[in-house]
């Protein structure tokens, strides 16, 4: 079974940039489409985006759309999310995600201050 753990969140000025990895164990990964989700206070959980297993194809909630980038190193097991022009809205707890799967890491926080 794969294990996800997340890391890379802190605390960035709005227009900052932070790079989220998503370091993954177990030998499906590559074979895996892997997204990223987050979830603000008093919030549900929501869709940013997702990578198909071979790093070709991408998909983006329309929020962070030209700003976040999501690529993938399947030789290191690992799934990053760059973010840039970063806003007060995106605060929350990001995650990481195998799709269809009910595994997910422990989340890395994420605040912007305005």
């Amino acid at each position: 079974q794969v294990q996800l753990v997340e890391s890379g969140g802190g605390l960035v000025q709005a227009g900052g940039a932070l790079r989220l990895s998503c370091a993954a164990s177990g030998r499906t990964f590559s074979r895996s489409v892997m997204g990223w989700f987050r979830q603000a206070p008093g919030k549900e959980r929501e869709f940013v985006a997702t990578i198909s297993w071979n790093g070709r194809l991408s998909n983006y909630a329309d929020s962070v759309k030209g700003r976040f980038t999501i690529s993938r190193d399947n030789a290191k097991n690992t799934v990053f999310l760059q973010m840039n022009s970063l806003k007060p809205e995106d605060t929350a707890v990001y995650y990481c995600n195998v799709i269809g799967s009910a595994t997910w890491g422990q989340g890395t926080q994420v605040t912007v201050s305005s």
